[in-house]
């Protein structure tokens, strides 16, 4: 099976819940990477910064649209973190800030998608 074969497969599999958990796991992951960067290596860090950044960027502007279907005061929080991420992003691109805070707000979100069966063994342990 070609790669592309199996992606589509994926896709065609794939709740968008878990499609936004999957995101959510990649874009972290690359954070935690650009965490362990100096900080004056700008391209490893700015790279998986600015990937976050669009993320939220693009939940903010979902989550502004009229015919979202999430309850007011859910997009009003994920439009208010998404704010949030950028102007910290901004300051952790220049260094005045640590990468650290935005990988646990995504590890919230993410707790937040995970099925019920996860999220119950994450908050055990």
């Amino acid at each position: 099976m070609s790669l592309q074969a199996y992606n589509q497969a994926a896709k065609r599999a794939e709740s968008p819940r878990q499609a936004e958990y999957r995101l959510f796991a990649q874009v972290t992951l690359a954070l935690m990477e650009a965490a362990k960067a100096e900080v004056s290596d700008i391209p490893a860090r700015v790279d998986a910064l600015d990937w976050n950044r669009r993320v939220w960027t693009a939940l903010g502007e979902d989550c502004a649209q009229p015919g979202n279907a999430l309850p007011a005061p859910l997009r009003a929080s994920i439009i208010s973190l998404a704010i949030w991420v950028g102007r910290h992003t901004s300051a952790a691109i220049r260094g005045q800030e640590k990468i650290e805070p935005l990988i646990e707000i995504n590890r919230m979100i993410m707790q937040g998608l995970a099925p019920a069966q996860v999220a119950a063994s994450s908050a055990a342990a």
